[in-house]
């Protein structure tokens, strides 16, 4: 990996540009004075900032083992092309697939019930009830929270909200019973069927959280893109989603263990019939359709820095070889990196020319943006400016032939030339070199 550079002002020359100067002449005026003096001539300026970068593809996506089992299918192969919502792997869990059952047997047995016996006290019966119901929901809720995939766990959690919502207003049913009971306005047995529908609310909900458990089993291509056993890089356990179900019920859920480590020597991704906890990477998806890159750029650079200027990167992969690219985004917000500094993502579309090698996602590189162009601009050599008296100067030859300092303004700063906005016409002569030689009124040639 590339240790990162600071985004600094690096003009360089473009390419294509014109001859600067014309008719260079070199003379020495006296034996130690060595100096050479050119005409002032028109040229392409152009300012670049480089900038450490890294290849980007456009969406990334990792697969989790949603519960401990086995794998018990793999359908790709890695390199493989798929399409979104295509069949990737299978997980199979015998203990999800038990707890599915089980809720189904309870969500039958609510049905036949008719309610329980006059006997029973409401309220203490409708405050175990809420505070299981409670205790299952914040459980699943937890659980949900850390399923690695984005688009499961949106639904997971998008379900658990409504099944919550849906069991509230059961129970407000129930506590409007009980309390026209007590006030003698309903019968008991009016209390006791809005107890009963409670609980078999509460059972349907327990049976669609694990059948959505069992039906994440089966992973599926959230986006298109190409296939890579495993994950990224090391991803945390997630809980056992289908573990806490039994909190709708009697008994606390139990523990999950995460995924551990392969040791040295063994194969990160799991292999079909091997083991797999919950959270274990199974496959991940990379959308490489659409390559780009992120630069940091420095503070001192990044008000340079514009959307739809054009860049050339270079790959560390692929030494003097550039990549076309153009600024898409300049992040608002700052992003502090481990030496301190202070810099800003700008973000670039990349464009890989026929001829060139195909980028991989995460290839360090250096991203040349071309902040500031002057096309046939008035230039000079970078080593014909000197800084004196709190501004730019170069040395002129005067019509007696003799040095006159004249103050100047740059414009773009190239590496090799700097544009002239102030100071300066077209066919001027100018010393370009040895500008330390030369002091007001020396005899130039």
């Amino acid at each position: 990996m590339r240790t990162p550079l600071r985004s600094t002002s690096r003009p360089v020359l473009a390419l294509g540009t014109v001859l600067l100067l014309t008719s260079l002449t070199a003379a020495s005026c006296e034996d130690s004075l060595d100096v050479t003096v050119a005409e002032v001539g028109r040229s392409t300026v152009t300012e670049v900032v480089d900038a450490p970068a890294s290849v980007t593809a456009r969406a990334a996506a990792t697969l989790t083992a949603p519960a401990e089992g086995t794998l018990a299918r793999l359908a790709v192969t890695p390199g493989q092309q798929v399409a979104k919502g295509q069949l990737l792997a299978v997980v199979d869990s015998p203990a999800t697939r038990t707890r599915l059952r089980q809720a189904k047997q309870a969500l039958d047995a609510s049905k036949r019930s008719g309610g329980g016996g006059v006997r029973v006290d409401l309220s203490a019966a409708r405050n175990k009830l809420d505070r299981s119901a409670k205790e299952a929901f914040d459980h699943a809720r937890d659980a949900a929270e850390q399923v690695a995939e984005p688009s499961t766990r949106d639904a997971l959690l998008a379900h658990i909200t409504a099944a919550e919502a849906g069991y509230r207003q059961a129970s407000a049913g129930v506590a409007a019973a009980a309390d026209a009971v007590q006030r003698g306005v309903a019968s008991l047995g009016s209390a006791m069927q809005a107890l009963g529908s409670a609980q078999r609310l509460q059972a349907q909900q327990a049976y669609d959280l694990a059948k959505a458990s069992v039906d994440a089993l089966t992973l599926r291509a959230p986006i298109a893109g190409v296939v890579q056993l495993g994950g990224t890089s090391s991803t945390s356990a997630s809980p056992d989603l289908s573990s806490l179900l039994g909190g709708l019920g009697a008994g606390a859920p139990t523990g999950v263990s995460g995924p551990v480590a392969a040791p040295a020597g063994v194969a990160s991704a799991p292999a079909v019939g091997a083991p797999v906890s919950a959270g274990t990477a199974i496959v991940t998806v990379v959308d490489t359709s659409v390559l780009g890159i992120v630069a940091d750029v420095d503070e001192t650079d990044i008000l340079l820095v514009r959307t739809g200027i054009s860049a050339e990167v270079e790959l560390d992969a692929a030494p003097g070889v550039q990549y076309p690219a153009r600024v898409g985004a300049v992040d608002v917000l700052p992003t502090p990196n481990s030496r301190g500094a202070v810099a800003y993502r700008v973000h670039l579309t990349l464009e890989t020319p026929a001829d060139a090698p195909t980028p991989r996602p995460g290839m360090s590189a250096v991203a040349r943006l071309k902040v500031r162009e002057a096309a046939g601009a008035i230039a000079v050599p970078a080593a014909a400016v000197f800084t004196g008296d709190g501004g730019d100067s170069v040395w002129v030859r005067g019509p007696d032939g003799k040095a006159q300092r004249r103050a100047v303004v740059v414009g773009a700063s190239g590496m090799d030339t700097l544009q002239i906005t102030d100071g300066l016409a077209e066919g001027e002569r100018i010393v370009v070199r040895g500008v330390d030689r030369v002091t007001e009124g020396t005899d130039l040639p």
